[in-house]
């Protein structure tokens, strides 16, 4: 799935390869992915002029002349500079371009293209309600979204209305830098190890932007990205040795997704463990209590 990084990456190429082109035709072959009928779509951006291409979270911002272009990849994507004459085999959209030239995308399992009119950003839900992006929140801001919070630190990460960009793929090491277990609680992090769980964000999101996303997602030439498997410190990589102290990286489950952790330099934080246990220990103290109680009543 296309992340924070991935999707830097796509903008960045795109805004210097489309800025000044024009949008001439749009070929639609799936219509699930819009947000309006067909007809209604091709009108508003067919003849439209790219001016800029920004991004939020996992979304691509094309603004146009008449309004926006609004690109999720959802869990991937090949969005491709070429031809009609060299088209891809398998593609759901085709935008025209006034150099010849077309701009093809085709998702791999789902995705999204929408339309925002010109001043109403604001008010496409499914990017309004994002929390702010990654790499664009201060220390001390995040700070206070941190604090008062409960729930696990991964959950948090991946929640895209609390911050927008991470998914399960870079979280992994964000979690490995900051020295946390997927499962460690919000309410128990005092404020260096927030501090250290938003440098680790920066971390573990930059060195892969730097080198245009991971390897598994295509470039608009249709090359791969420069991060690749090697460059990861313990995501997916079960069965390796941990960078920092050897010991071998584990895989376990975590709500419903995976996580990849160093057990030594990721331990479970044992007043958390001691609380549980107490409160086993005190479910099972008054469980017995119950049945001796009934015990007692029916030998009456």
């Amino acid at each position: 799935m296309p992340e924070l990084p991935e999707i830097i990456s796509r903008a960045r190429e795109m805004k210097r390869i489309l800025a000044g082109k024009t949008i001439t035709g749009i070929e639609v072959i799936q219509p699930k992915c819009l947000n309006m009928r067909p007809a209604t779509f091709k009108k508003r951006l067919t003849g439209a002029a790219v001016l800029d291409v920004t991004h939020h979270g996992k979304w691509l911002f094309i603004h146009t002349s008449q309004g926006y272009l609004l690109l999720n990849l959802g869990m991937g994507a090949d969005v491709l500079l070429t031809t009609r004459k060299r088209l891809p085999e398998k593609y759901q959209f085709i935008f025209d371009l006034d150099d010849g030239k077309c701009m093809s995308v085709r998702f791999w399992w789902f995705g999204y293209v929408h339309y925002a009119p010109e001043g109403k950003l604001g008010k496409h839900e499914m990017t309004a309600k994002l929390g702010p992006d990654a790499l664009e929140i201060s220390r001390e801001e995040f700070r206070e979204m941190v604090r008062g919070r409960r729930g696990g630190a991964k959950m948090f990460l991946l929640n895209q209305e609390n911050i927008a960009g991470i998914g399960n793929a870079y979280v992994q090491d964000i979690l490995f830098l900051a020295g946390l277990h997927p499962s460690t609680t919000l309410d128990r992090l005092k404020d260096d190890e927030i501090d250290r769980l938003w440098q680790a964000i920066r971390d573990g999101l930059l060195p892969a932007a730097k080198k245009g996303g991971s390897w598994y997602e295509k470039t608009l030439r249709g090359k791969p990205g420069g991060f690749l498997y090697e460059d990861l410190l313990v995501g997916y990589r079960e069965g390796k040795p941990c960078p920092t102290c050897g010991t071998d990286v584990v895989k376990l489950r975590t709500g419903s997704t995976q996580s990849f952790i160093c057990p030594s330099c990721q331990r479970k934080k044992r007043a958390a463990v001691r609380k549980r246990t107490a409160k086993r220990s005190r479910a099972a103290a008054q469980a017995d209590a119950v049945k001796k109680a009934a015990g007692k009543r029916r030998s009456t």
